[in-house]
Protein backbone atom coordinates (compact mmCIF):
# COMPACT_ATOMS: atom_id res chain seq x y z
CA UNK A 1 0.00 0.00 0.00
CA UNK A 2 0.98 3.37 -0.72
CA UNK A 3 1.39 5.81 2.01
CA UNK A 4 0.35 9.35 1.60
CA UNK A 5 2.26 12.04 3.16
CA UNK A 6 0.39 14.88 4.76
CA UNK A 7 1.79 18.12 5.99
CA UNK A 8 0.69 19.76 9.15
CA UNK A 9 0.82 23.44 9.81
CA UNK A 10 1.80 24.70 13.16
CA UNK A 11 -0.60 27.53 14.10
CA UNK A 12 0.47 27.84 17.68
CA UNK A 13 3.64 29.76 16.90
CA UNK A 14 1.81 32.94 15.75
CA UNK A 15 1.59 32.15 12.04
CA UNK A 16 -1.61 32.87 10.14
CA UNK A 17 -3.57 30.55 7.95
CA UNK A 18 -5.70 32.66 5.66
CA UNK A 19 -7.01 35.26 8.11
CA UNK A 20 -5.74 38.83 7.97
CA UNK A 21 -5.03 41.19 10.82
CA UNK A 22 -7.97 43.71 11.06
CA UNK A 23 -5.71 46.46 12.39
CA UNK A 24 -3.46 46.16 9.37
CA UNK A 25 -6.47 46.42 7.04
CA UNK A 26 -7.81 49.49 8.88
CA UNK A 27 -4.39 51.18 8.74
CA UNK A 28 -4.11 50.46 5.03
CA UNK A 29 -7.58 51.91 4.42
CA UNK A 30 -6.66 55.05 6.37
CA UNK A 31 -3.46 55.48 4.36
CA UNK A 32 -5.38 55.18 1.08
CA UNK A 33 -8.01 57.70 2.28
CA UNK A 34 -5.33 60.13 3.50
CA UNK A 35 -3.46 59.92 0.20
CA UNK A 36 -6.70 60.54 -1.71
CA UNK A 37 -7.58 63.53 0.48
CA UNK A 38 -4.09 64.98 0.10
CA UNK A 39 -4.25 64.59 -3.67
CA UNK A 40 -7.68 66.20 -3.84
CA UNK A 41 -6.58 69.06 -1.56
CA UNK A 42 -3.47 69.66 -3.62
CA UNK A 43 -5.49 69.75 -6.83
CA UNK A 44 -7.97 72.23 -5.33
CA UNK A 45 -5.13 74.48 -4.19
CA UNK A 46 -3.50 74.31 -7.62
CA UNK A 47 -6.78 75.26 -9.32
CA UNK A 48 -7.36 78.14 -6.90
CA UNK A 49 -3.88 79.56 -7.43
CA UNK A 50 -4.32 79.43 -11.21
CA UNK A 51 -7.90 80.75 -11.20
CA UNK A 52 -8.43 83.74 -13.50
CA UNK A 53 -11.11 85.15 -11.18
CA UNK A 54 -8.66 85.25 -8.26
CA UNK A 55 -6.01 86.88 -10.44
CA UNK A 56 -8.50 89.48 -11.66
CA UNK A 57 -9.65 90.22 -8.10
CA UNK A 58 -6.03 90.73 -6.99
CA UNK A 59 -5.35 93.09 -9.91
CA UNK A 60 -8.53 95.02 -9.09
CA UNK A 61 -7.53 95.34 -5.42
CA UNK A 62 -4.01 96.46 -6.37
CA UNK A 63 -5.36 99.08 -8.79
CA UNK A 64 -7.85 100.39 -6.22
CA UNK A 65 -5.24 100.68 -3.47
CA UNK A 66 -2.80 102.48 -5.78
CA UNK A 67 -5.55 104.72 -7.17
CA UNK A 68 -6.82 105.76 -3.75
CA UNK A 69 -3.30 106.50 -2.54
CA UNK A 70 -2.40 108.48 -5.66
CA UNK A 71 -5.59 110.58 -5.50
CA UNK A 72 -4.97 111.24 -1.82
CA UNK A 73 -1.36 112.24 -2.58
CA UNK A 74 -2.52 114.62 -5.32
CA UNK A 75 -4.81 116.41 -2.85
CA UNK A 76 -2.37 116.66 0.04
CA UNK A 77 0.27 119.39 0.16
CA UNK A 78 1.92 121.38 2.94
CA UNK A 79 3.76 124.61 2.13
CA UNK A 80 6.29 123.72 4.86
CA UNK A 81 7.18 120.43 3.12
CA UNK A 82 6.58 121.59 -0.43
CA UNK A 83 9.37 119.68 -2.18
CA UNK A 84 8.41 116.43 -0.47
CA UNK A 85 4.75 116.93 -1.41
CA UNK A 86 5.51 117.73 -5.04
CA UNK A 87 7.84 114.72 -5.22
CA UNK A 88 4.95 112.59 -3.96
CA UNK A 89 2.75 114.00 -6.74
CA UNK A 90 5.34 113.11 -9.36
CA UNK A 91 5.88 109.62 -7.93
CA UNK A 92 2.13 108.97 -8.10
CA UNK A 93 1.73 109.91 -11.78
CA UNK A 94 2.77 108.90 -15.27
CA UNK A 95 2.21 110.02 -18.85
CA UNK A 96 0.76 113.45 -19.71
CA UNK A 97 -0.30 114.16 -16.13
CA UNK A 98 3.26 113.54 -14.94
CA UNK A 99 4.69 115.81 -17.64
CA UNK A 100 2.23 118.60 -16.70
CA UNK A 101 3.29 118.38 -13.07
CA UNK A 102 7.00 118.39 -13.90
CA UNK A 103 6.65 121.29 -16.35
CA UNK A 104 4.57 123.42 -13.97
CA UNK A 105 6.36 122.50 -10.76
CA UNK A 106 8.23 125.80 -10.23
CA UNK A 107 5.16 127.99 -10.82
CA UNK A 108 2.99 125.82 -8.63
CA UNK A 109 5.59 125.74 -5.83
CA UNK A 110 5.79 129.54 -5.91
CA UNK A 111 1.97 129.87 -5.68
CA UNK A 112 1.70 127.48 -2.71
CA UNK A 113 4.64 129.08 -0.90
CA UNK A 114 3.03 132.52 -1.25
CA UNK A 115 -0.42 131.30 -0.13
CA UNK A 116 1.07 129.32 2.79
CA UNK A 117 -1.72 126.77 2.71
CA UNK A 118 -1.88 123.22 3.97
CA UNK A 119 -4.24 120.77 2.30
CA UNK A 120 -4.91 117.30 3.64
CA UNK A 121 -7.07 114.66 2.02
CA UNK A 122 -8.85 111.66 3.45
CA UNK A 123 -10.25 108.92 1.23
CA UNK A 124 -13.90 108.27 2.09
CA UNK A 125 -14.47 105.49 -0.44
CA UNK A 126 -13.22 104.24 -3.75
CA UNK A 127 -14.13 101.85 -6.53
CA UNK A 128 -12.60 100.48 -9.69
CA UNK A 129 -14.82 101.54 -12.58
CA UNK A 130 -12.96 99.56 -15.24
CA UNK A 131 -9.98 97.25 -15.48
CA UNK A 132 -8.15 96.00 -18.56
CA UNK A 133 -5.29 93.83 -17.33
CA UNK A 134 -3.93 93.14 -20.80
CA UNK A 135 -3.71 96.82 -21.72
CA UNK A 136 -2.52 97.79 -18.22
CA UNK A 137 -5.26 100.38 -17.74
CA UNK A 138 -7.80 100.94 -14.99
CA UNK A 139 -10.32 103.54 -13.97
CA UNK A 140 -11.13 104.54 -10.40
CA UNK A 141 -13.65 106.78 -8.69
CA UNK A 142 -12.56 108.13 -5.32
CA UNK A 143 -14.60 110.14 -2.82
CA UNK A 144 -12.43 112.50 -0.75
CA UNK A 145 -12.70 114.95 2.07
CA UNK A 146 -10.14 117.71 1.54
CA UNK A 147 -9.34 120.20 4.28
CA UNK A 148 -7.51 123.38 3.27
CA UNK A 149 -6.00 125.46 6.06
CA UNK A 150 -4.84 129.00 5.31
CA UNK A 151 -2.59 131.00 7.66
CA UNK A 152 -5.63 132.92 8.92
CA UNK A 153 -9.22 131.88 9.29
CA UNK A 154 -11.03 128.60 9.71
CA UNK A 155 -10.13 125.49 7.69
CA UNK A 156 -12.28 124.93 4.61
CA UNK A 157 -13.62 121.40 4.19
CA UNK A 158 -14.83 120.11 0.86
CA UNK A 159 -15.98 116.69 -0.21
CA UNK A 160 -15.55 115.70 -3.83
CA UNK A 161 -15.58 112.74 -6.17
CA UNK A 162 -12.71 112.32 -8.57
CA UNK A 163 -12.27 110.05 -11.58
CA UNK A 164 -8.80 108.77 -12.26
CA UNK A 165 -7.22 106.78 -15.01
CA UNK A 166 -4.42 104.44 -13.97
CA UNK A 167 -1.66 102.99 -16.12
CA UNK A 168 0.38 100.00 -15.01
CA UNK A 169 4.10 100.82 -15.10
CA UNK A 170 7.21 98.97 -14.00
CA UNK A 171 6.76 100.73 -10.65
CA UNK A 172 3.11 99.68 -10.28
CA UNK A 173 -0.17 101.47 -11.00
CA UNK A 174 0.19 105.26 -11.52
CA UNK A 175 -2.31 108.02 -12.25
CA UNK A 176 -2.25 109.11 -15.89
CA UNK A 177 -5.35 111.35 -15.70
CA UNK A 178 -7.42 112.89 -12.91
CA UNK A 179 -10.56 115.01 -12.96
CA UNK A 180 -13.83 115.81 -11.21
CA UNK A 181 -16.60 113.24 -11.50
CA UNK A 182 -19.70 114.66 -13.15
CA UNK A 183 -22.41 115.70 -10.70
CA UNK A 184 -26.00 116.08 -11.69
CA UNK A 185 -29.38 114.53 -12.02
CA UNK A 186 -29.89 111.43 -14.08
CA UNK A 187 -33.67 111.93 -14.19
CA UNK A 188 -34.89 112.67 -17.68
Amino acid sequence: MERRRTATVNTESGGTTGTRNPLLLAALALVVCAAGAAGWGGWQRYEASHDDAASFAQARDDALAAGEQAVQNMNTLDHKALEQGLDSWEQSTTGDLHRQLVDGRDDFARQIAEAKTVSTAKVLSGAVTELDQRAGRAGVMVALRVTVTAPEGEPAVKESRLLGTLTRTAGGWKLSALGQAPVGSTAG
